[in-house]
Protein backbone atom coordinates (compact mmCIF):
# COMPACT_ATOMS: atom_id res chain seq x y z
CA UNK A 1 0.00 0.00 0.00
CA UNK A 2 1.18 3.49 -0.81
CA UNK A 3 1.74 5.18 2.62
CA UNK A 4 0.82 8.60 1.24
CA UNK A 5 -2.77 7.37 0.76
CA UNK A 6 -3.06 7.01 4.56
CA UNK A 7 -2.17 10.64 5.26
CA UNK A 8 -5.20 12.95 5.77
CA UNK A 9 -5.41 16.33 4.09
CA UNK A 10 -3.80 19.11 6.17
CA UNK A 11 -5.82 21.97 7.61
CA UNK A 12 -5.79 25.45 6.13
CA UNK A 13 -3.71 28.01 8.04
CA UNK A 14 -4.84 31.56 8.94
CA UNK A 15 -1.25 32.92 8.69
CA UNK A 16 1.94 31.68 6.98
CA UNK A 17 3.41 28.54 8.56
CA UNK A 18 6.57 30.36 9.73
CA UNK A 19 4.61 32.08 12.50
CA UNK A 20 3.49 28.76 13.92
CA UNK A 21 6.98 27.30 13.55
CA UNK A 22 8.49 30.15 15.60
CA UNK A 23 5.76 29.84 18.24
CA UNK A 24 6.21 26.07 18.35
CA UNK A 25 9.96 26.42 18.98
CA UNK A 26 9.54 29.21 21.55
CA UNK A 27 6.85 27.49 23.61
CA UNK A 28 8.52 24.09 23.30
CA UNK A 29 11.80 25.44 24.72
CA UNK A 30 9.93 26.97 27.68
CA UNK A 31 8.05 23.72 28.24
CA UNK A 32 11.24 21.68 27.90
CA UNK A 33 13.13 23.67 30.54
CA UNK A 34 10.38 23.25 33.14
CA UNK A 35 9.74 19.64 32.18
CA UNK A 36 13.41 18.73 32.54
CA UNK A 37 13.65 20.55 35.87
CA UNK A 38 10.54 18.71 37.09
CA UNK A 39 11.58 15.21 36.04
CA UNK A 40 15.27 15.74 36.80
CA UNK A 41 14.75 16.91 40.37
CA UNK A 42 12.23 14.11 40.99
CA UNK A 43 14.79 11.53 39.80
CA UNK A 44 17.48 13.13 41.97
CA UNK A 45 15.14 12.98 44.98
CA UNK A 46 14.36 9.31 44.31
CA UNK A 47 18.04 8.38 43.98
CA UNK A 48 18.85 10.38 47.11
CA UNK A 49 16.22 8.47 49.11
CA UNK A 50 17.61 5.17 47.86
CA UNK A 51 21.28 5.98 48.50
CA UNK A 52 21.22 8.18 51.62
CA UNK A 53 17.80 8.02 53.28
CA UNK A 54 18.72 10.29 56.24
CA UNK A 55 21.42 12.64 54.97
CA UNK A 56 19.37 13.42 51.85
CA UNK A 57 16.48 14.94 53.82
CA UNK A 58 17.30 18.67 53.41
CA UNK A 59 17.67 18.37 49.63
CA UNK A 60 14.68 16.10 49.09
CA UNK A 61 12.54 18.26 51.36
CA UNK A 62 13.34 21.27 49.18
CA UNK A 63 12.56 19.27 46.04
CA UNK A 64 9.24 18.13 47.53
CA UNK A 65 8.15 21.74 48.04
CA UNK A 66 9.02 22.73 44.47
CA UNK A 67 7.73 19.64 42.67
CA UNK A 68 4.01 20.60 42.55
CA UNK A 69 4.95 24.00 41.08
CA UNK A 70 7.24 22.57 38.41
CA UNK A 71 4.55 20.03 37.47
CA UNK A 72 1.97 22.81 37.12
CA UNK A 73 4.28 24.92 34.93
CA UNK A 74 5.25 21.88 32.86
CA UNK A 75 1.66 20.89 32.13
CA UNK A 76 0.47 24.42 31.36
CA UNK A 77 3.47 25.26 29.20
CA UNK A 78 3.05 21.93 27.41
CA UNK A 79 -0.32 22.91 25.95
CA UNK A 80 0.87 25.64 23.49
CA UNK A 81 3.60 23.59 21.73
CA UNK A 82 1.22 20.63 21.48
CA UNK A 83 -1.39 22.86 19.84
CA UNK A 84 1.13 24.39 17.42
CA UNK A 85 2.40 20.89 16.58
CA UNK A 86 -1.17 19.92 15.71
CA UNK A 87 -1.61 23.05 13.58
CA UNK A 88 1.44 22.24 11.45
CA UNK A 89 1.54 18.44 11.60
CA UNK A 90 -1.94 17.53 12.79
CA UNK A 91 -2.59 15.20 9.85
CA UNK A 92 0.38 13.09 11.06
CA UNK A 93 0.04 13.56 14.82
CA UNK A 94 -3.68 12.73 14.98
CA UNK A 95 -3.15 9.48 13.09
CA UNK A 96 -0.32 8.30 15.35
CA UNK A 97 -2.39 9.27 18.40
CA UNK A 98 -5.29 7.13 17.18
CA UNK A 99 -3.01 4.19 16.44
CA UNK A 100 -1.80 4.17 20.07
CA UNK A 101 -5.06 5.56 21.53
CA UNK A 102 -5.22 3.18 24.52
CA UNK A 103 -1.85 4.32 25.79
CA UNK A 104 -2.32 7.94 24.75
CA UNK A 105 -5.63 8.46 26.56
CA UNK A 106 -4.23 6.78 29.69
CA UNK A 107 -1.79 9.67 30.07
CA UNK A 108 -4.56 11.90 31.47
CA UNK A 109 -5.39 9.54 34.34
CA UNK A 110 -1.74 8.76 35.02
CA UNK A 111 -0.83 12.43 35.12
CA UNK A 112 -3.51 13.04 37.75
CA UNK A 113 -2.17 10.18 39.86
CA UNK A 114 1.39 11.50 39.56
CA UNK A 115 0.19 14.99 40.51
CA UNK A 116 -1.60 13.72 43.63
CA UNK A 117 1.40 11.61 44.57
CA UNK A 118 3.67 14.65 44.29
CA UNK A 119 1.28 16.70 46.45
CA UNK A 120 1.26 14.02 49.15
CA UNK A 121 5.05 13.85 48.96
CA UNK A 122 5.11 17.61 49.52
CA UNK A 123 2.36 18.29 52.09
CA UNK A 124 2.95 15.14 54.16
CA UNK A 125 6.72 15.07 53.80
CA UNK A 126 7.56 15.30 57.51
CA UNK A 127 4.84 12.89 58.61
CA UNK A 128 5.43 10.25 55.94
CA UNK A 129 8.80 8.91 57.00
CA UNK A 130 9.75 5.79 55.03
CA UNK A 131 6.65 5.92 52.73
CA UNK A 132 8.18 9.02 51.13
CA UNK A 133 10.04 6.59 48.89
CA UNK A 134 6.76 5.08 47.67
CA UNK A 135 5.23 8.42 46.63
CA UNK A 136 8.29 9.84 44.92
CA UNK A 137 8.83 6.47 43.17
CA UNK A 138 5.24 6.50 41.91
CA UNK A 139 5.65 10.05 40.62
CA UNK A 140 8.92 9.32 38.83
CA UNK A 141 7.80 6.01 37.29
CA UNK A 142 4.59 7.56 35.95
CA UNK A 143 6.51 10.47 34.44
CA UNK A 144 8.97 8.07 32.83
CA UNK A 145 6.08 6.12 31.34
CA UNK A 146 4.42 9.30 30.02
CA UNK A 147 7.73 10.39 28.47
CA UNK A 148 8.02 7.00 26.77
CA UNK A 149 4.51 7.33 25.35
CA UNK A 150 5.31 10.79 23.99
CA UNK A 151 8.47 9.41 22.38
CA UNK A 152 6.39 6.65 20.79
CA UNK A 153 3.81 9.07 19.43
CA UNK A 154 6.29 11.62 18.13
CA UNK A 155 8.26 8.93 16.29
CA UNK A 156 5.25 6.97 15.03
CA UNK A 157 3.90 10.13 13.35
CA UNK A 158 7.10 10.22 11.27
CA UNK A 159 6.49 6.77 9.74
CA UNK A 160 3.32 6.65 7.60
CA UNK A 161 4.65 3.41 6.10
CA UNK A 162 3.94 1.74 9.47
CA UNK A 163 0.40 2.99 9.83
CA UNK A 164 -0.96 0.07 7.83
CA UNK A 165 -0.56 -2.01 11.01
CA UNK A 166 -3.94 -0.58 11.96
CA UNK A 167 -5.70 -2.95 9.56
CA UNK A 168 -4.29 -5.88 11.52
CA UNK A 169 -4.38 -4.28 15.00
CA UNK A 170 -7.31 -1.81 15.10
CA UNK A 171 -7.61 -1.78 18.92
CA UNK A 172 -5.49 1.36 19.40
CA UNK A 173 -2.55 -0.40 21.04
CA UNK A 174 0.16 0.06 18.40
CA UNK A 175 3.55 1.28 19.63
CA UNK A 176 6.61 2.23 17.61
CA UNK A 177 8.92 -0.25 19.34
CA UNK A 178 10.63 -1.36 16.13
CA UNK A 179 12.05 2.13 15.54
CA UNK A 180 15.80 2.02 16.18
CA UNK A 181 15.81 5.70 17.19
CA UNK A 182 13.15 5.27 19.89
CA UNK A 183 15.39 4.11 22.76
CA UNK A 184 18.27 6.57 22.23
CA UNK A 185 15.78 9.43 21.72
CA UNK A 186 14.03 8.51 24.98
CA UNK A 187 17.25 8.07 26.98
CA UNK A 188 18.61 11.31 25.56
CA UNK A 189 15.57 13.08 26.98
CA UNK A 190 15.90 11.40 30.39
CA UNK A 191 19.60 12.22 30.80
CA UNK A 192 18.87 15.81 29.71
CA UNK A 193 16.25 16.00 32.45
CA UNK A 194 18.72 14.83 35.08
CA UNK A 195 21.26 17.40 33.88
CA UNK A 196 18.74 20.26 34.01
CA UNK A 197 17.43 19.02 37.36
CA UNK A 198 20.95 19.16 38.77
CA UNK A 199 21.50 22.66 37.41
CA UNK A 200 18.15 23.71 38.89
CA UNK A 201 19.40 22.65 42.33
CA UNK A 202 22.62 24.59 41.77
CA UNK A 203 20.60 27.68 40.84
CA UNK A 204 18.54 27.27 44.02
CA UNK A 205 21.77 27.21 46.00
CA UNK A 206 23.11 30.18 44.08
CA UNK A 207 20.12 32.45 44.73
CA UNK A 208 18.66 31.21 48.02
CA UNK A 209 20.62 33.37 50.42
CA UNK A 210 18.56 32.35 53.45
CA UNK A 211 20.00 28.81 53.55
CA UNK A 212 23.48 29.93 54.65
CA UNK A 213 26.84 29.76 52.91
CA UNK A 214 27.57 26.11 53.78
CA UNK A 215 24.26 24.82 52.43
CA UNK A 216 24.54 27.03 49.37
CA UNK A 217 27.86 25.41 48.55
CA UNK A 218 26.37 21.97 49.20
CA UNK A 219 23.52 22.60 46.75
CA UNK A 220 25.84 24.04 44.11
CA UNK A 221 28.28 21.15 44.46
CA UNK A 222 25.57 18.50 44.42
CA UNK A 223 23.62 20.08 41.56
CA UNK A 224 26.63 20.65 39.31
CA UNK A 225 27.91 17.12 39.94
CA UNK A 226 24.57 15.77 38.70
CA UNK A 227 24.71 18.17 35.77
CA UNK A 228 28.24 17.19 34.74
CA UNK A 229 27.76 13.43 34.88
CA UNK A 230 24.37 13.54 33.16
CA UNK A 231 25.64 15.87 30.42
CA UNK A 232 28.62 13.59 29.72
CA UNK A 233 26.20 10.67 29.48
CA UNK A 234 23.95 12.75 27.24
CA UNK A 235 26.81 13.38 24.78
CA UNK A 236 27.37 9.61 24.47
CA UNK A 237 23.66 8.88 24.03
CA UNK A 238 23.40 11.79 21.59
CA UNK A 239 26.03 10.14 19.37
CA UNK A 240 24.04 6.90 19.57
CA UNK A 241 20.88 8.79 18.59
CA UNK A 242 22.67 10.45 15.65
CA UNK A 243 24.00 7.19 14.17
CA UNK A 244 20.62 5.51 14.65
CA UNK A 245 18.99 7.99 12.25
CA UNK A 246 18.38 6.88 8.63
CA UNK A 247 21.54 7.34 6.58
CA UNK A 248 20.12 10.20 4.48
CA UNK A 249 18.96 12.09 7.57
CA UNK A 250 22.20 11.47 9.43
CA UNK A 251 24.22 12.69 6.42
CA UNK A 252 22.43 16.05 6.58
CA UNK A 253 23.96 16.66 10.02
CA UNK A 254 27.37 15.33 9.03
CA UNK A 255 28.14 17.73 6.22
CA UNK A 256 25.77 17.35 3.28
CA UNK A 257 23.63 20.24 4.56
CA UNK A 258 25.52 23.25 5.98
CA UNK A 259 22.42 24.43 7.87
CA UNK A 260 21.83 21.09 9.61
CA UNK A 261 25.52 20.68 10.42
CA UNK A 262 25.93 24.20 11.85
CA UNK A 263 22.84 23.89 14.05
CA UNK A 264 24.02 20.52 15.44
CA UNK A 265 27.60 21.65 15.99
CA UNK A 266 26.44 24.82 17.73
CA UNK A 267 24.27 22.76 20.07
CA UNK A 268 27.13 20.38 20.84
CA UNK A 269 29.52 23.32 21.38
CA UNK A 270 27.03 24.84 23.83
CA UNK A 271 26.82 21.57 25.76
CA UNK A 272 30.62 21.26 25.96
CA UNK A 273 30.97 24.90 27.00
CA UNK A 274 28.35 24.42 29.72
CA UNK A 275 30.36 21.43 30.96
CA UNK A 276 33.52 23.55 31.20
CA UNK A 277 31.70 26.22 33.20
CA UNK A 278 30.10 23.55 35.43
CA UNK A 279 33.47 22.00 36.26
CA UNK A 280 34.65 25.51 37.20
CA UNK A 281 31.55 25.84 39.42
CA UNK A 282 30.26 28.88 37.53
CA UNK A 283 26.51 28.45 37.86
CA UNK A 284 25.18 31.41 35.86
CA UNK A 285 27.42 30.90 32.76
CA UNK A 286 26.50 27.21 32.87
CA UNK A 287 22.79 28.08 32.86
CA UNK A 288 23.18 30.55 29.99
CA UNK A 289 25.04 27.98 27.88
CA UNK A 290 22.43 25.36 28.74
CA UNK A 291 19.56 27.56 27.54
CA UNK A 292 21.39 28.18 24.28
CA UNK A 293 22.02 24.45 23.91
CA UNK A 294 18.32 23.67 24.47
CA UNK A 295 17.34 26.19 21.78
CA UNK A 296 19.68 24.68 19.18
CA UNK A 297 18.76 21.11 20.11
CA UNK A 298 15.09 22.05 19.67
CA UNK A 299 16.03 23.28 16.19
CA UNK A 300 17.80 19.96 15.54
CA UNK A 301 14.60 18.17 16.56
CA UNK A 302 12.59 20.21 14.06
CA UNK A 303 15.11 19.58 11.27
CA UNK A 304 14.99 15.84 11.96
CA UNK A 305 11.20 15.88 11.80
CA UNK A 306 11.24 17.75 8.48
CA UNK A 307 13.80 15.32 7.04
CA UNK A 308 11.65 12.32 7.99
CA UNK A 309 8.47 13.80 6.52
CA UNK A 310 10.09 15.28 3.43
CA UNK A 311 8.99 12.39 1.13
CA UNK A 312 5.37 12.97 2.13
CA UNK A 313 4.91 16.58 3.12
CA UNK A 314 6.43 20.07 3.20
CA UNK A 315 5.30 22.96 5.37
CA UNK A 316 5.54 25.27 2.38
CA UNK A 317 2.72 23.30 0.74
CA UNK A 318 0.22 24.29 3.44
CA UNK A 319 -2.66 26.42 2.16
CA UNK A 320 -3.05 29.86 3.78
CA UNK A 321 -6.29 31.85 4.03
CA UNK A 322 -5.16 35.11 5.73
CA UNK A 323 -6.83 35.93 9.04
CA UNK A 324 -4.41 37.65 11.42
CA UNK A 325 -6.70 38.68 14.28
CA UNK A 326 -6.52 35.30 16.14
CA UNK A 327 -2.71 35.42 16.01
CA UNK A 328 -2.66 38.97 17.37
CA UNK A 329 -5.04 38.01 20.19
CA UNK A 330 -2.91 35.00 21.06
CA UNK A 331 0.33 36.98 21.13
CA UNK A 332 -1.21 39.63 23.37
CA UNK A 333 -2.64 36.98 25.70
CA UNK A 334 0.68 35.13 25.73
CA UNK A 335 2.66 38.23 26.71
CA UNK A 336 0.12 39.25 29.36
CA UNK A 337 0.03 35.70 30.74
CA UNK A 338 3.82 35.48 31.01
CA UNK A 339 3.90 38.90 32.66
CA UNK A 340 1.30 37.87 35.25
CA UNK A 341 3.15 34.64 36.00
CA UNK A 342 6.42 36.54 36.35
CA UNK A 343 4.79 39.05 38.70
CA UNK A 344 3.30 36.24 40.84
CA UNK A 345 6.69 34.54 41.09
CA UNK A 346 8.28 37.85 42.05
CA UNK A 347 5.68 38.37 44.80
CA UNK A 348 6.23 34.83 46.07
CA UNK A 349 9.99 35.31 46.20
CA UNK A 350 9.58 38.68 47.92
CA UNK A 351 7.24 37.29 50.58
CA UNK A 352 9.69 34.49 51.38
CA UNK A 353 12.50 36.98 51.83
CA UNK A 354 10.39 39.00 54.26
CA UNK A 355 9.58 35.87 56.26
Amino acid sequence: MDPSRLIPAPDTLPVPWGWFQILLLLTFVLHLLFMNAMLGTAIIALVSHLKKPKSALPVTADISRKLPYTIAFTVNLGVPPLLFLQVLYGHFFYVSSVLMAVYWISIIALLLIAYYSAYIYDFKYEALGAPRLFFISATVLIFLFIAFMFSNNLTLMLHPERWAQYFHKPAGNILNLSDQTLLPRYLHFITASVAVGGLFLALVGRFKRSMGTARQREYIELGLNWFCYATMGQVIIGIWFLISLPSKTMALFLGTSPLHSIVLLTGVAGALLSLIFAFKRLVIPTAICLIGTVVFMALVRELVRKAYLDPYFSLSSLNVVPQYSPLIMFLCSFVVGLSVVGFILWLAAKSRKEV
